[in-house]
């Protein structure tokens, strides 16, 4: 039996140095276990029997125990998630240069950003990408979501309108999703992954941000061709790009430490600042302010792509709204009566008029029309066009989806024209004078207050209202329309549709105007 005790005793110790050796660690010290790269599913081991705490005297090995502790605030949970590499050349100093110089700014900007940092940080977060991009915006707009540039980029993120689009983006006459806080976001970091992906570099997707995927894709080609390094430094590209990434890395190296750039970044704590909810009906814009208690600045800066009085639940389900005051807003929607909560709809034009014709077929005045629809002066309106109109009590309907995401306005040149007259020729007809002026016939008969068969005797003044140049002096269109009275070959270029009627009983002046 002793001699079983001491052979079972000399096994155990000779597979306890095999799987030592396996192991490679001879001190015997625990250490973590490598990662595993096969995609078969994980077992997990249960304990069993009383569990008891961990203390620092169990904890052996690396240490690399992830830390429990909250940021104090969301600037230290942004430098905790910094995962890119850092650019280190003249050009990163010299941004930072920029900015610590201009404290002022620095301050403005991280103040705007307060409202929007702790949802973008939540999204790098749940993705798993660099808390680095996060800071992008102070670069493309300075955080200000109304941003447009030069080229038409806009938003907090900079989208040009095709790649907005690409990114499912909606641009149209009640909003633009560029400028949309929730919708930018996602839009840019599926971008931002998207190349990432492509390129596998983060200096390289920021790179291809700005200057293009197929630019940056061009380049390295380029490089490669002539045994050149394909890599962010090694690149030909514009100065803006050249820039691009060092004024991230500044921007980046002053979070990181404010003290060495004597900079002061405001409190942002680490916790919503709105929250969204949802609209069960179209609603006024400033029914939604005063109902949550918040100024309009403040309404608009959590919704930037508002852009009318009103806001449709079809295209725009929900509204951002400060923590608390969302909280206040659904309380009193609650209790509100039921009934309507929008003062304006959408109303389809049926056919091509002008902006006060339109106005009086829904009881507005011709600049309350043009204000809050953008219409500029000298400008009609094309039929299948839709304008915001008041609401009446009988309209029950809210506005369709397919309308609030597809409705647009399309304008002409509204038609100026002059009252003239021209001398009847041999066999003249109301049909024949009507065709070598390119109007109708029903508008000649009208303007001379005579039938549609009518025949003019030769040398009869037959009175017409012609277009003219918008903007001609009277002299000049005086002898425009002379011109073309006496010459069958200058034929007038007329659109029927947008002429106006002008009866010849109440055509006593020399101009009439079509506004």
């Amino acid at each position: 039996m002793k001699h079983l005790y001491l052979w079972s005793l000399s096994a155990l110790l000779a597979l306890t140095g095999c799987a030592t050796t396996e192991t490679g660690n001879p001190s015997g010290v625990p250490v973590d276990p490598p990662l595993k790269t096969s995609n078969a599913p994980h077992t997990p081991s249960y304990p069993s029997g009383p569990l008891s705490p961990i203390n620092a005297a169990n904890l052996k090995g690396n240490g690399a125990v992830t830390s429990l502790a909250v940021p104090d605030d969301l600037w230290d949970r942004i430098r905790r998630g910094f995962a890119m590499p850092d650019l280190e050349n003249d050009l990163v100093g010299n941004q930072e240069q920029w900015y610590s110089s201009r404290p002022d700014y620095i301050q403005r900007m991280t103040a705007r950003s307060s409202k929007y940092m702790f949802h973008i940080v939540e999204e790098l977060e749940r993705r798993g990408m660099p808390t680095e991009l996060a800071l992008l915006p102070y670069i493309e707009s300075a955080y200000n979501p109304q941003a447009v540039s030069s080229a038409k980029a806009a938003g907090m993120w900079q989208f040009m309108p095709a790649t907005g689009t690409y990114f499912d983006l909606k641009q149209n006459m009640f909003r633009d999703d560029r400028r949309d806080v929730l919708a930018s976001t996602r839009a840019a970091l599926d971008y931002l992954q998207k190349l990432y992906n492509m390129f596998g570099d983060w200096h390289l997707a920021l790179a291809a941000y700005n200057w293009g995927e197929g630019s940056v894709g061009r380049a390295i080609a380029r490089n490669q061709k002539q045994g050149l390094g394909g890599s962010y430094i090694d690149l030909n590209m514009p100065d803006e790009t050249r820039n691009y990434v060092p004024k991230l890395q500044a921007v980046k190296n002053i979070i990181a430490h404010p003290e060495r750039f004597q900079a002061e970044l405001p409190l942002i704590e680490n916790h919503p600042y709105f929250q969204a909810v949802t609209l069960d009906r179209d609603i006024d814009t400033a029914q939604v302010a005063e109902m949550a208690g918040v100024t309009m600045d403040e309404l608009k800066s959590l919704n930037p792509s508002f852009n009318r009085p009103v806001i449709f639940k079809a295209g725009t389900p929900q509204v951002l709204l400060p923590w608390d005051n969302a909280n206040v807003f659904r309380r009193n929607l609650q209790a509100h009566e039921k009934g309507q909560y929008a003062s304006w709809t959408v109303w389809t034009v049926p056919s091509t008029m002008t902006v006060a014709t339109a106005a009086g077929m829904v009881s507005m005045s011709e600049n309350d029309l043009r204000a809050v629809n953008n219409i500029p002066p000298r400008m009609m309106v094309k039929g299948g066009s839709a304008l915001m109109v008041p609401r009446s009590a009988a309209v029950k309907q809210d506005v369709s989806s397919h309308l609030a995401d597809n409705a647009h306005i399309a304008l002409t040149p509204e038609i100026v024209t002059r009252r003239t007259t021209v001398k009847a020729r041999k066999g003249d007809t109301v049909t024949r004078v009507a065709q070598r002026y390119r109007v109708t016939a029903s508008q000649v008969a009208d303007w001379n207050d005579v039938g549609l068969k009518a025949a003019f005797k030769v040398g009869h003044q037959v009175v017409l209202y012609m277009p003219v140049r918008v903007g001609a002096e009277p002299a000049q269109r005086s002898s425009h329309a002379s011109a073309r009275s006496s010459s069958n070959a200058r034929k007038p270029a007329v659109r029927q549709t947008a002429t106006k009627k002008a009866p010849s009983k109440r055509s006593t002046s020399t101009t009439k105007k079509k506004r």
